[in-house]
């Protein structure tokens, strides 16, 4: 929005009128009540610029009496007198006091203008040190999470062999004829042999001692020092968000049954999609890095600091630097 040029109150002293050229204030001021001209204001002539003084000259106050402290020196020595013009810097040229009422307010000299975005801190946020500790990279988790899956597999095959061994025999009747029909490119449809009575039953029982097994080894662990043997190895630490003290039994179990118990639905494939979702979902949280299991129980997990190794051996004879 613009304003005609023309005469107005001049915003920085009501008194006076000036002419308004659509940009910025021309011309000096008159009184308010005084009927202004037809058109603008005649250009003010330019000041005369003072000639320089010799340096065998003295000064403009020197010899001059009521030239000293308390005496304000003339328009020509030091700054120029005021006068409306352009201004460096200024948005818009010869505006002293503002524009007109109803003119576009400029923005301040050297800034954005007005409606413009703030601009946003340069570089990335740092992250997060719970407790003031860093948190722990997903390439360490990851590394602790299969010595601990390798550990639970092992405890597995010492408890859990007998029940897979007979699962096996129960299951290789429709096993062997289906590896026949594949070698021999038979296209048959008979439908394959029933597995034996007891598969039903020795699967649920090897699902079951495999979730108690994982539970067993990882949930007293973690309720004592947050660590499990993998986490240990890895320096890894698990700790509440809100507190530095150990997870308590009851919050190490929910950390765990949100990925352990799915383990009882793999023989339908969606307890292992339901853990894969579980472990990847660290890889979009932010900003502390959590999974599902780590969100129920408000739990984070930390790197602690490794302490260096005291080096006790004598110092080898001669001098010392």
């Amino acid at each position: 929005m613009s304003v005609a040029p023309g005469w107005y109150l001049d915003p920085a002293d009501p008194d006076t009128r000036r002419y308004w050229d659509g940009e910025g204030w021309l011309g000096a001021p008159i009184p308010a009540e005084a009927t202004p001209p037809e058109g603008p204001p005649e250009p003010e002539p330019e000041p005369e610029p003072e000639p320089a003084a010799r340096p065998d000259e003295p000064g403009p106050s020197a010899g001059r009496p009521g030239a000293g402290a308390g005496q304000h020196a003339p328009s020509g020595a030091g700054t120029p007198p005021p006068r409306y013009g352009p201004s460096p810097g200024s948005p818009h040229p010869g505006i002293a006091g503002g524009p007109p009422p109803g003119a576009p307010h400029p923005g301040p000299a050297g800034g954005p203008p007005p409606g413009a975005p703030y601009p946003t801190w340069p570089g990335h946020q740092p992250e997060p040190r719970p407790h003031g500790l860093p948190l722990a990279g997903l390439g360490a988790r990851l590394a602790a999470r299969l010595i601990d899956i390798a550990v639970v597999l092992v405890l597995n095959v010492v408890v859990n062999f007998w029940f897979v061994w007979q699962y096996i025999q129960q299951m290789s009747p429709p096993i062997a004829e289906l590896w026949r029909r594949i070698v021999d490119q038979d296209t048959t449809t008979e439908p394959l042999p029933a597995a034996g009575d007891q598969a039903g039953g020795l699967q649920i029982a090897i699902l079951l001692i495999a979730t108690a097994l994982w539970m067993a080894y990882e949930v007293p662990s973690m309720a004592s020092r947050g660590q499990t043997f993998g986490k240990r190895v890895m320096g890894l630490q698990v700790l509440p968000v809100n507190a530095v003290a150990p997870l308590g039994f009851g919050r190490a179990l929910r950390r765990w049954n949100t990925l352990g118990l799915p383990t009882l639905l793999w023989f339908c494939c969606v307890g292992f999609l339901l853990q894969l979702i579980d472990s990847l979902s660290p890889l979009f949280d932010r900003p502390l890095r959590q999974a599902l299991h780590d969100k129920r129980a408000q739990t984070v997990v930390v790197q602690l600091p490794r302490t260096p190794v005291p080096n006790d051996r004598p110092a080898p004879p001669g001098d010392t630097p």
